[in-house]
């Protein structure tokens, strides 16, 4: 798969590179245990929970981190899961703890088609993949049309994302993601709830929109 050109593609892979083969082992820890609870007010549950509400037996992950979420939807011996992300060792490291599935892994740009057959998938997740992609969320939702490509109609497409406006934002919160942006993990500085509302407005018409502190959690049928 070939990634975005010029400046977008540097952001892109900025925004990735991070997750090296030794930062994915204490990935879980800080970003489930600390960060999503004490700086963006989010239980991990709640997004674990989008995920058991819309997750069939044939799922596409896009953006995969570390399978942390995955690995805690209830079981099925069905499932066949198939893992799109430009990083290799987040690839690696969330295919092996998905040993227990049918797993193929991908490499893709979000931002670009994806390498997958299309109306091959009942679901397709997107979770802390957008506040990650460089530009407005009006460039960012091209990930949405790459997603729902990939499903069946009557197929589920769901994500979350931390947000910079429109939703409570701690002090401690913004310090942080001030960080992350300047360091190019983050691209979020100028993504708002009522962005992200009108990019789903646009694309679906029945789509569920909640927010828990900075974290946006989405869903949607795709026609």
């Amino acid at each position: 798969m070939t990634p975005s050109s010029g400046s977008e593609a540097r952001a892109v892979h900025e925004g990735q590179a991070v997750y090296g083969a030794l930062l994915l082992h204490g990935y879980n820890a800080v970003v489930f245990g600390i960060n999503y609870r004490a700086f963006w007010r989010c239980s991990p549950q709640q997004v674990v929970d989008l995920y058991e509400r819309n997750i069939t037996d044939e799922h596409l992950d896009i953006g995969v981190g570390t399978g942390y979420l995955l690995t805690r939807c209830s079981p099925s011996a069905r499932r066949r899961i198939a893992l799109a992300d430009l990083n290799p060792h987040s690839l690696r490291h969330t295919a092996a703890q998905l040993a227990g599935y049918q797993v193929t892994c991908h490499r893709a740009d979000a931002l670009k088609p994806l390498p997958l057959p299309r109306t091959s998938f009942g679901s397709v997740g997107l979770n802390f993949l957008l506040h990650c992609l460089p530009g407005p969320l009006s460039a960012k939702a091209a990930a949405l049309d790459h997603a729902a490509a990939c499903l069946y109609p009557g197929g589920r497409l769901f994500g979350s994302t931390v947000l910079a406006h429109g939703v409570p934002v701690t002090p401690a919160g913004r310090r942080l993601m001030a960080h992350f942006n300047r360091r190019g993990i983050f691209h979020n500085a100028a993504d708002s709830l009522d962005d992200l509302r009108d990019q789903l407005a646009a694309r679906y018409t029945a789509f569920h929109l909640t927010t828990h502190g900075s974290v946006a959690l989405f869903e949607a049928v795709v026609e």
